[in-house]
């Protein structure tokens, strides 16, 4: 399947599901509340209904850095009580952190943290004694990474049960890490991302009679890669298994859409796929036909005011009021009356936009230590028209697309687009569209065609 459930940067997703609601979630990282939620009756349209970390009680905010804050986590059903486990990079020394709520729509709990779990990518899960374990990805600052540790877990005081101990390491790819653990039908599935998140991603799995294993690998790993293919979407890895509507199984898993010439360019970050799970001689196989989804519609018009903004609204490290790019074509306006920015950027060392200041517009650009202003037009008082739009590059062997950046009628800059992609700017996040100021009225986003 090549057309995401969740559009533009939602990486890592975590689903679960009661009755006959699902919820996903997914990691943020620097941005501000953190961990957006979301609802479905059939794992295929789903509506944002809210954030897991609201408050920054939950959530330091650390230095702000880019690619920093909340990385991957699991989201999970128990006991009447949704939890939720992830990492805070900006407080990594304070091991993973674990939120409860009723309503997955929030509030959620001040945090648990589990000191002795130093790493990312924690999961939990309870065998039928009401056991939890919690697994992660083991690193630290000295050694660097571990591997795949586990340990039982008294999840309301955050202590181990028993010392940590290793399990399954992976099927020998690099960067073993998102392990997801699963009983069915009498034995224990753990799930992994290896490869690495770029272009060698890939999902494997193992399998044994207890949480802790011991566990054997599957002879067809990886279940699911693209790498080395000419698949429209590639980086695919980092997912969940959840039972399907009407029976049956699905995976939510992340994939990138690149574009441009080689090495190819993906400027959205990574996405949120569906496939569907078949289980074949005990093993999950991964159908990625088995949905068909179609083309969401991403536009919006957003009207600053006295009431609360959309939830697609969050903060970046710096405070700037940002959303994600959905699409890989097309067009936003900001309307502003007085001194402020609109831009696309992937950070803050990767930004194109537009300035207005008391007396002038600048079309800017910002790529590492290089900041330029590319055109100046006087302004008059009153309201402007800020516009910028992704559009196809100007030829086969160009990047994924053009940004062009205008005021009114007035064309002031068009730009390559490769310098706001994750291969150019690295990192784990993709474009947001950002203003900064009070006089920002309004911002329309609308998608255009895309070839």
């Amino acid at each position: 399947m090549s057309e995401p459930i969740i559009p533009g940067f939602y990486p890592d997703p975590t689903v679960c599901r009661v009755d006959d609601d699902y919820y996903l979630a997914h990691s943020s990282f620097e941005y501000f509340p953190g961990a957006p939620i979301w609802h479905s009756r059939d794992l295929i349209r789903w509506t944002q209904i809210g954030h897991i970390l609201t408050r920054r009680s939950q959530f330091a905010r650390g230095d702000g850095r880019a690619s920093s804050g909340l990385y991957a986590g699991t989201l999970r059903h128990h006991d009447g009580r949704f939890r939720y486990v992830t990492t805070n990079v900006n407080d990594y020394d304070g091991g993973q952190l674990i939120v409860t709520a009723d309503d997955p729509a929030g509030p959620w709990s001040e945090p648990v943290r589990v000191p002795e779990a130093i790493g990312i990518d924690p999961d939990l899960a309870w065998d039928d004694a009401g056991t939890c374990y919690l697994t992660w990805k083991a690193m630290n600052s000295t050694e660097g990474e571990i591997g795949i540790r586990q340990a039982p877990l008294d999840i309301s005081s955050g202590k181990f049960l028993a010392p940590a101990y290793p399990i399954w390491q992976g099927s020998g790819l690099a960067a073993a890490e998102g392990p997801h653990l699963y009983a069915v039908d009498g034995l224990w599935y753990l799930l992994l991302a290896e490869g690495g998140t770029e272009r060698g991603h890939a999902v494997t799995v193992a399998r044994g009679p207890h949480p802790s294993g011991p566990f054997e690998g599957c002879a067809a790993n990886p279940i699911l890669s693209h790498r080395s293919t000419i698949h429209p979407v590639q980086n695919t890895g980092h997912a969940d298994l959840v039972r399907a509507p009407g029976g049956g199984w699905a995976a939510v898993y992340l994939g990138t859409r690149p574009r441009g010439w080689t090495p190819g360019f993906h400027v959205l970050g990574r996405e949120t796929f569906l496939a569907g799970i078949d289980w074949v001689d005990g093993w999950p196989v991964v159908d990625e036909d088995r949905y068909q989804v179609r083309p969401l519609d991403t536009g919006f018009m957003e009207v600053f005011g006295d009431s609360p903004p959309h939830l697609r609204w969050v903060a970046d490290g710096s405070g700037l009021r940002c959303t994600r790019v959905r699409d890989l074509r097309w067009s936003a306006e900001a309307t502003l009356d007085g001194p402020g920015r609109f831009e696309v950027r992937i950070d803050d060392r990767h930004a194109y936009g537009l300035a207005r200041h008391h007396d002038r517009l600048e079309a800017t650009a910002r790529v590492g230590d290089l900041g330029a202003v590319l055109a100046t037009l006087p302004v008059a008082d009153g309201h402007t028209v800020l516009r910028i739009e992704a559009v196809p590059p100007p030829s086969r062997d160009a990047g994924p697309d053009e940004i062009v950046l205008s005021a009114g009628s007035h064309e002031l800059a068009r730009l390559d687009g490769r310098y706001l992609s994750t291969e150019v700017a690295a990192g784990f996040t993709g474009r947001m569209l950002a203003t900064a100021g009070p006089h920002v009225r309004s911002v329309t986003y609308r998608p255009q065609e895309q070839t």
